[in-house]
């Protein structure tokens, strides 16, 4: 699959930022500005995301595969990579997969773990709302309210909220697949054996995505991993504190980060 990507900055060692579940490039816009003062980075919408195609198949051996088909088709041999939530489960798929062609690993709020169904209300929210006869965002808000409470989250999920040529409204993301998949997306990413190189995994202090109990999970298949906490955040720690969050993936990034596995 040839996914839509925006390439931010030319000089520099490249760096593939990937979203999570719901969203698209369009998110990472700020962070992709500002690191492109450092690195070449490229910015990506994953499969049945943003402006990349749709797909019946959603899973993680797709959705690494798409990303090192991008990286073939822009002539990137190696390259740092950094995925938020079910984008971090992609980067540590490639990782894991392909090892060489991964410089620094940056995870954002993820363990490579199974999880729980988080997404359910969101996802009854989002098909409760009938596109077809929809009349304006402002409507659709309200119909997502009682199964998401959080006006910023309800925002962000209706960026995917698209105007059609008609004048009516469409959903960007491939809802049902996306729905259909969930089960997979919730999986662990699995690989031929560790990646030995150097990661970073950023956790929101206010976030259950990683815990204590996932740190064996993290070390078995990341064992050179280090973890930073962002404190006063939870799972949209990029959002709630960029500089910091900005700060932290550059100090990385430009540091030789050894192999010390704390």
């Amino acid at each position: 699959m040839k996914l839509h990507g925006k390439q931010y900055a030319t000089a520099g060692t490249p760096l593939l930022i990937m979203h999570g579940l719901f969203g698209s490039l369009g998110n990472w816009n700020w962070h992709s500005r500002q690191l492109s003062a450092h690195f070449a980075v490229h910015a990506l919408d994953l499969r049945n995301h943003g402006a990349s195609p749709h797909s019946d198949d959603m899973d993680y051996p797709h959705m690494a595969q798409d990303v090192l088909d991008y990286m073939d088709a822009h002539g990137i041999a190696r390259a740092h990579l950094l995925g938020h939530s079910m984008g971090g489960k992609v980067a540590m798929q490639i990782a894991l997969l392909a090892p060489q062609r991964v410089d620094h690993l940056v995870v954002a709020d993820i363990a490579p773990v199974t999880y729980g169904s988080e997404h359910d209300d969101i996802f009854a929210g989002l098909l409760a709302i009938d596109v077809a006869t929809l009349n304006s965002r402002n409507e659709a808000d309200h119909l997502l309210a009682p199964y998401e409470p959080d006006e910023l989250v309800r925002q962000f999920l209706l960026t995917n909220l698209v105007k059609t040529p008609e004048g009516g409204f469409a959903w960007r993301i491939n809802l049902p697949v996306l729905k259909r998949n969930y089960a997979r997306l919730r999986e662990q990413p699995e690989g031929l054996g560790p990646f030995e190189g150097p990661t970073l995994f950023l956790k929101g202090a206010l976030s259950s995505y990683i815990t204590e109990q996932h740190r064996d999970a993290i070390l078995t298949r990341f064992p050179h991993a280090r973890t930073k906490v962002i404190m006063h955040t939870g799972h949209w720690l990029h959002a709630e504190k960029p500089e910091t969050f900005l700060r932290l993936v550059l100090q990385f990034l430009q540091a030789d980060a050894g192999p010390t596995a704390r």
